[in-house]
């Protein structure tokens, strides 16, 4: 097939794909919650390959996150809300707005001067977003707290910009020890959960367990970020050790029983792996 540059090709496939009857199964049964995680997932990789500084791998990905925007656009379109031209007039839209010292009359501004006019054009933004849709209660949108926490984030950075935010005002313990019952509380509630089968239970308390650990780092002077980064490549490490320990006994994992795999993580632990 004839690679195209065209994005009528894209948005083509996608309503195909999603053409009930002759469409994909899988691509049928996604919603917009659905396909989120892997939206994030694409960002991510996007990410990686700037930091390996592979161009190739870059283009690649970037169209994977380009198929992303297009899946959505697709199903609110379906909805009757928007498509993927919506998304595009937008973003347009929004480029030129927050941009006056090139699409308008202010002209000839430092660095400085746009940063900080960007900033007042966000901050009108976000105050006419705040009046079409006003947050319960007597505060403005704009006005509450941790409505500046930016949405944009992994939910762990935003779990600790969100209680940065709040132990700002003092909402927040005093004592480090108290997070750590809070986690033997949470930990409790969690097991509670499982023994009670309800899966949405399990997924909420797992929630609050993941929110108050990154309390504990923040309380500890560690970024959760950080420590996270660290614990996977050290698994990776380890679980390294285990498939080299296998294969040279003639093994693949898949053919190991857990008692060896295990004797061979507690050796990678032992050797400082």
């Amino acid at each position: 097939m004839e690679k195209s540059r065209d994005i009528s090709r894209l948005l083509e496939i996608m309503a195909a794909l999603r053409t009930p009857e002759t469409g994909c199964p899988w691509d049928l049964e996604q919603t917009f919650a659905t396909i989120a995680p892997y939206t994030i997932e694409e960002a991510f990789e996007v990410a990686d390959a700037i930091a390996h500084g592979d161009r190739e791998d870059l283009r690649e990905e970037l169209g994977d996150l380009l198929l992303q925007v297009v899946f959505h656009a697709r199903m609110a379109e379906e909805e009757g809300a928007f498509d993927f031209g919506g998304v595009v007039e937008a973003i347009t839209a929004k480029l030129i707005r927050r941009h006056p010292h090139v699409f308008g009359d202010t002209k000839d501004l430092s660095p400085d001067e746009v940063s900080a006019l960007w900033g007042r054009i966000k901050a009108d933004e976000k105050r006419e977003k705040a009046a079409r849709n006003p947050r319960a209660g007597a505060l403005p949108g704009a006005d509450r707290t941790l409505a500046k926490v930016k949405s944009g984030r992994t939910a762990l950075a935003r779990a600790l910009d969100l209680q940065k935010a709040a132990g700002a005002v003092g909402f927040d313990w005093n004592d480090i020890r108290a997070v750590l019952d809070k986690i033997v509380e949470e930990s409790r509630e969690v097991s509670e959960a499982v023994a009670s089968g309800d899966v949405a239970h399990v997924e909420d308390e797992i929630g609050d367990l993941f929110f108050v650990m990154v309390n504990l780092a923040r309380h500890a002077g560690v970024d959760p970020e950080t420590a996270l980064r660290g614990a996977n490549a050290k698994f990776e490490r380890r679980f390294a050790y285990v498939e080299d320990g296998l294969s040279a006994r003639g093994k693949a994992p898949a053919e190991a029983s857990l008692a060896e795999m295990d004797a061979l993580w507690n050796e990678a632990k032992t050797k400082g792996g």
